[in-house]
């Protein structure tokens, strides 16, 4: 069953502006009609299915140059190998450290395969580069009565040496499954790469998303907006039900194989540029909980120690800096990971801040990780990250701040030396040089809601001016929570959400920032300029 092709046609999306695009898309999609074909796709690709380890066929779309992002065909028939059908799935992006000429793709087998391979072309019938995938297959013990021991294979394929701004098509196999055979043809993907100048895009982001239906229906809306990358703030999964990263925590293994065929409407088009969460501290794998990370994920290898720290890294897409970090390094409220780089993240991403601040190509650099800098719900503030790097973002003037880990939307005015340094109501601008940053949890993904302090509403819209302060709390160096009197919670809102960012480039730079709810309402947007 064909997934609908929930982007916009790019003759109708060149001349409508960001709100506009979404007021279309909300008119355009329910809710039901989105999930009920999605969910049916992901049913197909094998990953229901293939948590019992059974069965799978793989999917993808016959897209056309002019639009990556075209719904997928129909599903080709698995082939058997050894009496077992075998088909890959869970197909899923990400950049290598230069996202001009470098993209990696990886995937998922259900068994292990004979010489698994990618190919890639520039037209969908002409695959003529071949390459050899890297296996890593993941072994996860028994870890209670009622789990088995799981064996999960993870294919990955770099490639590098693409050329900037153009579409390329793949397709994944291995002995007894050719991609690039006519009956396979369904199966192809697309990716494009990062343009050579600045020029305008969009890009997505969110935490905390899990396996569910509303995970799914953020999955199609964020399809819809058409990004040229998404920022994932940890929490991704949630196998580890737990998050306290010990070896006590409840863990099953499987579902990865649903979570991975749930995202690959999305992924196997839009790199999935992901960090890690405390629901990712793994236990069961060395080193430091990211065995299991390192195996299902391949990130740009640019941060202080890729393989010990695999959610830290950078890359520059247009005018934009990105930062990946991982803060259960520096958190005092989950301590299972805190001072495991032994200072050392917290000093490149001093480096690597003033790098990307020096160089005038870049005019916006975003930083994502999972615990809050600043939020009022559940989890409240994490004294860690601002003692760790609060000064960092504002020595460098950091444009904007995305975390996870409390499961609401919430943003605050601009920051400054950690005091309000301008109010940002709805619609407003800020210029971080000169007013301070804005913190935005964006942990909606999919994951259940929580809620706000006792008394504390919602305030989003015709609401802006809500300025009661609100008493929360932020965890201090003793785990304990230390109160907090709040003036700078500006926006909140417990629906499922995401953010949309749309990036512009030229004389005048901006980055509009949305927060667009399940139901595709923008509950939230506001811009930053660039400053000197």
């Amino acid at each position: 069953m064909d997934t609908p092709n929930v982007g916009i046609p790019e003759q109708l999306a060149a001349g409508m502006s960001m709100p506009e695009q979404h007021e279309y898309l909300r008119r355009k999609f329910s809710r039901r009609k989105v999930l009920a074909s999605s969910f049916a796709t992901a049913g197909t690709v094998g990953g229901i299915g293939l948590l019992a380890g059974s069965s799978g066929s793989a999917h993808g779309e016959g897209a056309s140059a002019s639009s990556p992002l075209a719904a997928p065909s129909a599903p080709s028939a698995p082939v058997k190998v050894d009496g077992k059908l075998v088909a890959p799935f869970a197909r899923h992006l990400a950049f290598g450290a230069d996202p001009k000429t470098q993209m990696r793709v990886s995937w998922q087998v259900p068994f292990a395969v004979k010489s698994p391979y990618l190919r890639v072309g520039l037209k969908p019938w002409e695959l003529s580069r071949k390459i050899e995938a890297e296996v890593r297959d993941l072994h996860t013990p028994s870890l209670s009565k009622k789990l088995p021991a799981v064996e999960q294979y993870y294919l990955h394929a770099a490639l590098d040496g693409l050329k900037p701004g153009t579409t390329y098509y793949y397709g994944v196999g291995h002995e007894g499954f050719d991609p690039a055979s006519p009956e396979r043809m369904a199966t192809i993907g697309s990716f494009r790469t990062a343009p050579a100048t600045a020029e305008r895009f969009v890009f997505t982001a969110f935490g905390d998303q899990g396996v569910s239906y509303d995970a799914l229906a953020n999955d199609q809306l964020i399809l819809g907006q058409n990004p040229s990358f998404h920022l994932h703030a940890g929490d991704i999964c949630y196998a580890d039900s737990t998050g306290h990263g010990k070896e006590s925590d409840t863990y099953d293994a499987r579902v990865w194989d649903t979570f991975l065929a749930q995202t690959e409407s999305v992924a196997k088009s839009v790199p999935w540029m992901v960090t890690t969460g405390n629901h990712d501290m793994e236990a069961w794998y060395s080193p430091n909980g990211y065995g299991g990370q390192s195996a299902r994920w391949s990130l740009p290898e640019n941060g202080f120690d890729p393989k010990n720290a695999p959610g830290v890294y950078s890359f520059t897409y247009g005018n934009v800096g990105v930062v990946a970090l991982d803060a259960n390094d520096v958190s005092y409220e989950i301590p299972a990971n805190k001072g495991y780089t032994d200072g050392k993240q917290t000093a490149w991403l001093d480096k690597r801040l003033g790098e990307l601040r020096a160089d005038d190509a870049i005019d916006f650099v975003v930083v994502f990780f999972h615990h809050c800098m600043y939020s009022t719900s559940t989890h409240a503030s994490d004294g860690g990250v601002r003692d760790a790097w609060l000064d960092l973002f504002t020595k460098h003037q950091v444009h904007l701040v995305v975390n996870g880990h409390n499961h609401v939307y919430e943003r605050t005015d601009a920051i400054k030396g950690g005091e309000v340094g301008k109010p940002v109501p709805v619609g407003a601008s800020t210029d971080p040089t000169r007013d301070g940053i804005v913190y935005v949890t964006a942990g909606g993904a999919g994951k259940d809601l929580y809620s706000f302090p006792a008394g504390v509403k919602d305030s989003y819209e015709g609401n802006v001016e809500d300025r009661d302060s609100i008493l929360s709390f932020h965890w201090t160096k003793s785990r304990l929570p230390d109160p907090d009197t709040v003036e700078w919670s500006r926006v909140r809102y417990t629906g499922f959400s995401f953010l949309a960012v749309e990036v512009t480039a030229g004389a005048h730079p901006k980055l509009t920032v949305s927060a667009l709810a399940e139901s595709g309402e923008r509950v939230d947007h506001f811009e930053v300029v660039r400053g000197k």
